[in-house]
């Protein structure tokens, strides 16, 4: 795998592991759907202007619209399903699920539709991050959370429109810039959702502490870290970008024990490092020699 691709890959999952803890900080009032449209918005405007003062539209040539709408609808589904998922189950349960779920789904649309087997190396590192993934989610002093069958398919609907989405992603980055890409994409996500936004209440944006978290949101959890993942997302393969993000629910569990107070057991803390190892393994440089022996990663 190509080192500097998956560095910015996990830059990005770190980037989104903050997501939550952010969202735990707004201001009451903020909603799922109400903070995913501005999200989208703001972070598509920054990626357009970004990429309108580079040129990289006028590169890009035909843009290729009903991949871009397909993809824009994934991202915008993702929103929806992931905020309320989070919002009925809890940042930890509700994230791990989400992008838990995500490098499966990912591997097997990539094999199914593009051909592309993922390699030992992959399989391997998933299963080890999914296990680590499994043991953050045992109860702490024996005091488990209370699980919510909606929020649960919410949250599996999150990760099948990501995988969905960085699917197509790696199919437009062959034709286009990342700016360009990351802009043409999430611009029509967020006019996806623009009609709904009506329905929620917007008034804790006006707050200093709510402007603060939106413009969060909106510029390094989503225009920064999108073009990264896309960056990265250009030099390997769908299912060991999405496997990479597996970092997320990494950097969102040591947030929630270091910011918000939350309590892990011996477990946990076994699964936090058996997650990792399987991110680190899996980011690792591939040698000439394992590249012969195993199936390659690296689309």
């Amino acid at each position: 795998m190509k080192f500097a691709g998956a560095g910015q890959v996990l830059l990005a999952a770190a980037l989104w592991g903050t997501t939550g803890t952010t969202m735990a900080l707004a201001p009451a009032g903020a909603e799922p759907l109400g903070v995913g449209a501005l999200r989208l918005l703001l972070g598509g405007i920054a990626l357009a202007a970004l990429a309108f003062l580079k040129g990289d539209f006028r590169r890009a040539g035909s843009l290729p619209l009903r991949k871009l709408a397909g993809a824009g609808l994934m991202i915008a589904a993702y929103q929806i399903c992931f905020f309320n998922g989070v919002a009925r189950n809890g940042v930890a349960l509700g994230t791990l699920v989400a992008i838990g779920s995500a490098p499966m789904l990912a591997g097997l649309l990539e094999w199914r539709l593009r051909g592309v087997k993922p390699g030992r190396r992959w399989l391997v590192a998933t299963s080890l991050a999914l296990g680590g993934c499994g043991l953050l989610l045992l109860p702490v002093d024996g005091l488990s959370p209370a699980v919510e069958a909606v929020g649960l398919l919410l949250s599996l609907g999150a990760g099948l429109a990501y995988a969905g989405y960085a699917l197509v992603s790696k199919e437009l980055l062959q034709h286009m810039s990342p700016n360009a890409a990351v802009a043409a994409i999430f611009l029509p996500g967020a006019l996806f959702l623009l009609p709904l936004l009506p329905l929620t209440e917007l008034t804790w944006v006006l707050q200093p502490r709510g402007m603060l978290i939106i413009l969060h949101l909106g510029l390094v959890t989503t225009a920064v870290a999108y073009l990264l993942f896309a960056r990265g997302l250009r030099q390997i393969s769908t299912a060991a970008a999405v496997t990479l993000t597996l970092a997320e629910p990494l950097v969102a569990g040591m947030l929630g024990v270091f910011l918000l107070g939350e309590r892990f057991g011996g477990r946990n803390l076994a699964g936090m490092l058996a997650l990792g190892a399987g991110l680190l393994w899996l980011s690792l440089p591939v040698s000439s020699g394992e590249r012969e022996r195993h199936e390659p990663i690296v689309a």
